[in-house]
């Protein structure tokens, strides 16, 4: 869709800080994040809704690696999910590493990160991704 900000992201339009890419789904840090490291998983194909993602299955399983990277390079004490998506009416799933001074709060971070700072953490996770990958 022209109009969608995550189709621009997949079409190279928009930039991102990405973790994870394949030829399916997409993986990015959000520029408004509730925890440092908040990640949005999207189809690249423009689906409204999550289930309407005809690949549910293996867009959960990317969610999963993802997960995996992001406990090794954050180290958090647990991580959450988010499947709302009412801003942008694109699927994208949230996954947001918890530690214990935001094990409940999900509303975004004050300010934004800085950009070093949201580079060191996407490049983080992707160097876990491209480990797990390998597994």
């Amino acid at each position: 869709m022209e109009n969608c900000i995550f189709c621009q992201i997949v079409a190279g339009k928009s930039p991102c800080y990405k973790v994870y890419e394949d030829d399916l789904f997409l993986g990015f840090l959000d520029i408004h994040p509730g925890t440092p490291g908040h990640t949005l998983v999207i189809p690249k194909k423009h689906c409204q809704w999550v289930y309407d993602v005809p690949e549910f299955d293996k867009y959960w399983l990317v969610v999963l690696k993802i997960t995996k990277a992001i406990q090794k390079a954050l180290n958090p004490i647990f991580v959450t999910y988010l499947t709302y998506g009412l801003q942008v009416p694109h699927a994208h799933i949230h996954i947001l590493p918890r530690s214990e001074k935001n094990q409940s709060e999900v509303a975004p971070l004050q300010g934004f990160l800085e950009k070093e700072k949201m580079e060191e953490i996407a490049n983080k996770i992707y160097k876990e991704v491209k480990k797990y990958d390998q597994v």
